[in-house]
């Protein structure tokens, strides 16, 4: 009987502590997440820096479907290498309105003689609904997704125009280091659940958070506040995301090369294809 009253003790101090243990995690998590969405707003402001309203980044802000902030994208390689980090998705509605944030985590590996250290931010202009479906996915892969076509920005491209050709994901860099400027290609969005349930305090998927926008954290007021100043800065346009996503549809049916170089395959989450892949030249 003594053995059993010690058990029941022993079973319930067990039970006090794990929740007294979860808990302290739990908020930890959800104080990590908005960690995030603060320096999510601060990069940014980080890329707009400069910026006018003829600049590359606030041309194609205000013509974006939809963005992806990275942060802090870390890499570090010696012979065997690979990059990590946390990203923010955000869509806009038919208003303007942009959603709040879904979470996500940026991760790559890489093989080969290679020594550097990379500490990097990066926001994707979404451009068309295609590239947001394709960034929907679970699991989305540079270099994977079907016909989906990403280009990157030279960080001192100030063309107006550039990467207009059809392109589907426009990718604007800020690195610092020696792999400054390394592409894209294998880097692997994966949907992180977890940081979605901590920080909206119930189970949501992205579509969930960024084209139904059934879910609010006023935690992430200040970067939508930032997106929609920025947005406002070029002028108004008569090329829309429908229009856009028309002519990436045309491209893709009639196998179109949109961006004529570097393609790569790969397999990505339920497809198959490729991406087209093109360095921007700066503009002087």
């Amino acid at each position: 009987m003594r053995s059993v009253y010690r058990f029941s003790s022993f079973s319930l101090a067990l039970g006090m502590a794990t929740a007294l243990t979860c808990a302290p995690l739990q908020a930890r998590a959800a104080d990590s997440g908005q960690t995030l969405v603060d320096k999510a707003a601060l990069t940014v402001q980080d890329i707009f820096v400069g910026a006018t309203a003829q600049s590359t980044v606030a041309v194609n802000l205000g013509k974006a479907r939809a963005v992806m902030v990275c942060p802090s994208i870390f890499r570090m390689s010696i012979a065997f290498g690979g990059a990590g980090g946390g990203c923010l998705l955000l869509a806009r509605d038919a208003r303007g309105s942009w959603s709040d944030p879904a979470f996500y985590t940026l991760s790559t590996a890489s093989f080969g003689i290679q020594l550097g250290v990379q500490n990097s931010q990066a926001m994707f202009f979404v451009m068309t609904d295609r590239g947001l479906q394709a960034l929907l996915d679970s699991q989305f892969q540079f270099g994977a997704n079907a016909g989906v076509s990403f280009a990157t920005l030279s960080s001192n491209a100030e063309r107006a125009n550039a990467g207009a050709r059809n392109t589907d994901i426009l990718v604007a860099q800020k690195s610092q280091g020696l792999f400054a400027g390394a592409a894209l290609g294998g880097t692997k969005l994966t949907v992180n659940s977890d940081a979605n349930r901590s920080y909206y305090s119930q189970s949501v998927g992205p579509e969930d958070i960024v084209v139904s926008m059934r879910v609010n954290n006023p935690g992430a007021d200040p970067l939508r506040s930032v997106l929609t100043r920025y947005g406002k800065m070029a002028p108004a346009t008569t090329s829309t995301s429908s229009k856009t996503t028309a002519a990436a549809q045309r491209a893709a049916t009639t196998g179109a090369d949109t961006l004529g170089s570097d393609a790569v395959s790969t397999t990505g989450s339920g497809s198959v294809g490729s991406i087209q892949h093109e360095n921007l030249a700066p503009v002087k």
